[in-house]
Order: structure tokens, then C-alpha cells, then sequence
């Protein structure tokens, strides 16, 4: 029961920053129908939780040489294979890719802590 409570979690916090995302970066955007984005939000958890750690594995070495910086760029890449996949996702262009991801990474950090604080208490 857990893991459907965390894998419920994710997809949620994954729509709640693509709308973000959408909201603040023109050229990303995404679709306003209710399960389009439930559906794309599934999407990019399937992605990050199965392509994603793969990836990671195989750049291991330069995301250390990196100090971390190329896991922006897998995030990137995530968020391009959603754009691919998905018809309810727009990316027009590289600069909206990459501001779309800092967004959705930085959503994902900021409800991922409040979520393990508010489970604390």
C-alpha cells in the first residue's frame, strides 16, 4: 500500500509542475484537459522511475566528473522523450526545454520535502 501511496505522490507532484512549468515558460505547454495531464504526469513517472535510473547508471562517471550538473540533462532528455510521446506536451525549442526542466526539478525537490517533513510529524 505504500508504494501506491508514493507512486500516487509522484504522478501528482508531476502534474502540479508541469502545470507550473506551463504557467512560467512560453513555448512549453501543456494540455489544460484534466486527463490529458494525468495522463502525461504518468508518463514522466514511468520515465523517471524506469529510463531514467538507467541512464544515471551508464553516465554515472560524468555525472560525477560534473559535479552533477549532466543530471539536468537527463532531466532534460526525460521531459524531450515525454514531448515525443505524448501529444498533450509542447517543447518549441531548446531554451523552453531547459527552463521547463530546472522548473519541474525544482518543483519536484521543494513538494518532495514537504511531503518527508509533514510524514516526520
Amino acid at each position: 500500500m505504500r508504494l501506491i501511496g508514493k507512486l500516487l505522490f509522484h504522478i501528482f507532484s508531476n502534474a502540479m509542475a508541469l502545470l507550473i512549468a506551463a504557467q512560467f515558460v512560453q513555448g512549453f505547454s501543456v494540455s489544460m484537459d484534466v486527463i490529458s495531464l494525468f495522463i502525461a504526469a504518468v508518463i514522466l513517472t514511468a520515465i523517471n522511475l524506469l529510463i531514467r535510473p538507467i541512464v544515471k547508471l551508464i553516465l554515472g562517471p560524468l555525472i560525477f566528473l560534473t559535479f552533477g550538473l549532466i543530471i539536468i540533462a537527463i532531466n532534460a532528455l526525460s521531459l524531450f522523450i515525454l514531448d515525443t510521446v505524448s501529444s498533450s506536451i509542447t517543447i518549441q525549442g531548446i531554451l523552453p526545454l531547459l527552463l521547463a526542466t530546472l522548473i519541474v526539478g525544482a518543483v519536484n525537490i521543494i513538494v518532495g520535502a514537504a511531503a518527508k517533513a509533514a510524514y516526520k510529524n
